[in-house]
């Protein structure tokens, strides 16, 4: 298969509508529709289920549209890579969510420096769940991330740290006198509606919590009383004295590891890891 067929398959499989795909890619849809054909009769299965109003995957096409996301990803990946190396941008470049493991990151970057051949590590701080994607683009080559919060699915994980979580709440809110919390206890707190981030495709979901775009809009949201937080209990060490933590002994436990793409054979990532693993 082409990289060009596999571009045209995942938009249709993932609009599940020819002329929304058509668009998306910039073409006219006959085309689309005839490479589509095309690309059925050559693997000789059926992807695709059309009917006059609808189109849906069969159980053949769920499987190329994951496997076809994973062979773009990797395209894009060697073309982000190769650029780099073009460009004399040497080095690494570790992707972590903005306010995530503050700490041991500082360990981890600091103790890697003093490695032998150690190059320069570039941090790329990013949102809630982005990582992942940054990896599987190319566009890092190492992230530190956390089950169950992110997707490691098709990468290559050791990891690091397993922590309770804490609510972080705004100084003098009456929760923040308890010793511990449950889930349900932050359930039904109508003066602190939980914060709506952005998904992968820029939409904010409905809801009452404020739209937030950073960490640091976060933070500034909580300290006003409009919203709170559920964070991993290391947190704690980047406590303002606007903010106050308390333990939600109900909630899952959160584990930090360190992720790369399998096809990586980068010495400086390997390096890393192993650091990260004496930490």
């Amino acid at each position: 298969m082409e990289t060009r067929e596999l571009r045209y398959f995942v938009a249709v499989a993932e609009e599940l509508h020819f002329g929304r795909a058509a668009q998306r890619l910039g073409m006219a849809q006959p085309p689309l529709s005839r490479a589509i054909s095309q690309l059925e009769r050559r693997l000789g299965v059926v992807l695709l289920e059309r009917t006059h109003r609808s189109v849906s995957l069969t159980e053949a096409g769920a499987v190329l549209l994951h496997e076809g996301r994973t062979a773009l990803d990797a395209v894009e990946a060697a073309e982000q890579r190769v650029r780099r190396v073009a460009e004399g941008r040497a080095g690494i470049v570790l992707a972590t969510k903005a306010g995530a493991s503050s700490e041991l990151l500082a360990k981890l970057l600091h103790a890697y420096s003093a490695e032998p051949g150690a190059v320069q590590v570039e941090v790329l701080l990013c949102g809630p769940g982005e990582q992942v994607g940054l990896l599987r683009t190319g566009r890092a080559d190492v992230a530190v991330l956390h089950h169950p919060f992110d997707d490691t699915a098709g990468l290559d994980v050791e990891e690091l740290h397993t922590e309770g979580q804490v609510a972080v709440l705004p100084a003098g809110h009456p929760l923040t006198v308890r010793t511990d919390l449950r889930l349900g206890d932050l359930a039904d707190v109508p003066e602190l509606p939980l914060p709506r981030w952005p998904g992968p495709d820029g939409t904010v979901p409905p809801g009452a919590g404020p739209e937030v775009q950073s960490h640091a809009q976060l933070l500034q949201l909580i300290s006003l009383g409009r919203t709170l937080m559920l964070a991993p209990d290391s947190f704690r060490s980047q406590l303002r004295d606007d903010l106050v933590a308390v333990p939600v002994v109900d909630a899952p436990q959160v584990t930090t590891v360190i992720a790369w793409p399998p096809h990586s054979r980068s010495r400086a990532v390997a390096d890393l890891v192993r650091v990260a693993l004496r930490l």
